[in-house]
């Protein structure tokens, strides 16, 4: 939002360089960032014009410094990416047809972009995975875009009972298995994708 002549951009989860290059590009500049906890991390910067006078915080040099040292400046950094997310993809992919293989049932919770893209790139639809169980009333009674798959209010988990729980929002990993523990009553479990899927209990 724009406070005056300082635009907040909240819960960027770009690397600080990134941002900055794009930034550059308006006439602007960050001068302070907040990091937060949301989706796993993400940041809140503060930027202005670039001949604005506000001076650049201490928390914004330590972090561009860090991003620095951790090579997210430079292409080789990033050298084998695509492997890694196509073996991902790999590694769930068989997962799904060993509980197809079982005869089990495979539904995940939440209906967000993070987890609809990575389904989206499986090539998985409402055949590998059931139903899709979120707490927001708005995305409920709908469908993924692109994989089709339902979505439910999370109290109809009681009625679809899946084998598998497939948590898609991982980062709230520890919070979904509070708030879905009732599946463990008939045997449920939960399951993660990356690097590898786990299965938790």
């Amino acid at each position: 939002g724009q406070i005056g002549e300082v635009l907040v951009v909240d819960g960027v989860e770009l690397d600080l360089l990134a941002v900055e290059t794009v930034l550059r590009a308006k006439g602007m500049r960050p001068f302070d960032v907040e990091l937060l906890s949301t989706h796993g991390g993400s940041l809140r910067l503060f930027c202005c014009h670039d001949a604005a006078s506000h001076v650049e915080t201490e928390a914004l040099r330590d972090l561009r410094r860090a991003e620095h040292e951790a090579g997210l400046d430079r292409l080789e950094t990033y050298g084998g990416f695509t492997a890694r997310v196509q073996a991902v993809r790999e590694r769930f992919l068989e997962f799904l047809a060993q509980a197809r293989r079982e005869g089990k049932t495979v539904a995940a919770y939440g209906a967000a972009a993070k987890g609809n893209t990575f389904l989206n790139y499986a090539g998985v639809g409402a055949s590998d995975i059931v139903a899709v169980f979120d707490a927001n009333p708005h995305k409920q009674d709908r469908f993924l875009p692109g994989s089709h798959i339902p979505i439910y209010a999370p109290a109809r988990v009681d009625e679809i009972r899946p084998d598998y729980l497939l948590i898609l929002p991982w980062n709230l990993r520890e919070e979904i298995i509070g708030q879905m523990a009732r599946i463990r009553e008939w045997g449920g479990r939960f399951v993660t994708v990356a690097p590898d899927p786990k299965v938790w209990d």
